[in-house]
């Protein structure tokens, strides 16, 4: 009965995507069943067989090596905040991407990424039916994750209409960094954070292609070379153009430069929407001490925390988690059932693992935009910013979808 209800849940959530979807006649269906057979694949794989969670670990273990050498930096000029038992978020997750996006800046003016990115691009785009430059954004954010993506994604999110954007936006909803799977697995079990990975890139895929369907055409789905990252004069040519290009260590302090400003405006979206849902807690408690943003989406989610094919007091437990989880971030869940996860039964287990592995939450709301707000005009960024609601969704319903779809051979 509970795997028939597991199964129902996903057609549900499925069925939710359709029913906010902004343009219901051009959903590509068979891209969305396509990448579904592979998201199956892929899951029936990793929780089966040990040589698919190896190949997802050891891609990661290489950008986790990369943000350890950005440590090394940090260290050098801030010690104190390195050095310590815990970094904070701010020293652990953003200021490594003061060495990623000059590290992949220079792929790019090289020609090595944008290389990348037009072959790799067209096998995922023939496989999901995705543009060339979302089907290669899904595969840097399985292992960048999302402000890492977007801020390596500078060329070509500036040159993408402003509704790819919000496709982009609410993709970057449901990533990790790759730098902080380790941190999980001390948290949670390591083979189902893991699985998680790829499952949610694909289901974020699948979701954003029903929510916001989009029509490029040929000439649109192009991959852009660079003549200079950050600077005013920048400008874009297909593959194989002649692009002039400004002296490199010129090209390189301007990288930095946009580096270390897209860091000062993620911290302060980031503060800005954590504070924002304090005070509502705040204001809720002066109408019952009892009542808090947390309470009231753990209520809102106990129906699809049911659909996962739980029992009504698993389900309701799950809700709150998931509540928690929407209001705050993953640590916090993660850190609060570490020690009595492995009690809980494997069906269980294994969806909750998957359900805390994304950044899928209202802080990550402030990151994107703020990530955004960096790089594209102001256009661009009122379309995003018009679409919170949009991010948010897609960011519930890809998480849910990837703890369904794992629990499916999880009992």
């Amino acid at each position: 009965m509970y795997l028939l209800v597991n199964i129902l849940g996903i057609l549900v959530f499925l069925g939710i995507a359709f029913i906010f979807s902004k343009d219901k006649k051009n959903i590509k269906w068979r891209s969305v069943i396509t990448v579904l057979v592979l998201n199956l694949v892929i899951a029936f794989c990793l929780t089966k067989f040990a040589w698919g969670r190896a190949a997802v670990e050891a891609a990661a273990n290489f950008f986790a090596v990369l943000v350890q050498v950005a440590y090394q930096g940090i260290a050098f000029a801030l010690p104190s905040w390195v050095h310590m038992k815990q970094m904070d978020f701010v020293t652990s997750a953003l200021l490594p991407i003061l060495l990623i996006v000059p590290v992949f800046d220079i792929l790019t003016y090289i020609g090595v990424l944008p290389f990348i990115i037009k072959w790799v691009g067209k096998g995922l785009a023939y496989i999901t039916g995705q543009p060339k430059f979302e089907s290669f954004f899904a595969v840097e954010m399985m292992f960048l994750g999302n402000t890492e993506a977007i801020a390596v994604s500078t060329l070509q999110i500036k040159r993408i209409s402003a509704q790819r954007n919000v496709v982009i936006a609410m993709m970057s909803m449901s990533c990790v960094t790759a730098s902080i799977l380790g941190a999980y697995t001390q948290m949670v079990p390591g083979q189902f954070v893991l699985t998680a990975v790829p499952l949610n890139i694909l289901n974020a895929v699948i979701i954003s292609s029903i929510l916001m369907p989009t029509n490029v055409s040929p000439e649109e789905d192009t991959i852009a070379k660079m003549g200079g990252s950050n600077s005013e004069n920048q400008e874009a040519a297909e593959i194989g153009e002649n692009v002039e290009r400004e002296p490199f260590f010129s090209f390189l302090g301007d990288s930095i430069l946009g580096a270390g400003k897209l860091i000062l405006i993620i911290v302060a979206n980031v503060i800005a929407f954590v504070a924002l849902a304090a005070l509502i807690d705040k204001v809720l408690g002066l109408i019952n001490p009892a009542l808090s943003l947390e309470h009231i989406l753990g209520i809102i989610m106990f129906p699809f925390a049911w659909l996962m094919g739980s029992d009504v007091h698993t389900a309701f437990q799950f809700a709150q988690y998931m509540g928690t989880k929407l209001v705050t971030n993953e640590f916090v869940v993660m850190g609060g059932v570490s020690s009595k996860i492995n009690t809980f039964a494997p069906h269980f287990r294994a969806q909750l693992t998957v359900f805390l592995t994304s950044f899928a939450n209202l802080s990550t709301v402030g990151m994107i935009i703020g990530a955004f707000k960096g790089i594209v005009d102001k256009k661009s960024n009122d379309v995003i910013s018009r679409n919170v609601g949009y991010l948010v969704l897609s960011g519930i319903l890809v998480s849910l979808m990837s703890a369904g779809i794992v629990g499916l051979f999880v009992w």
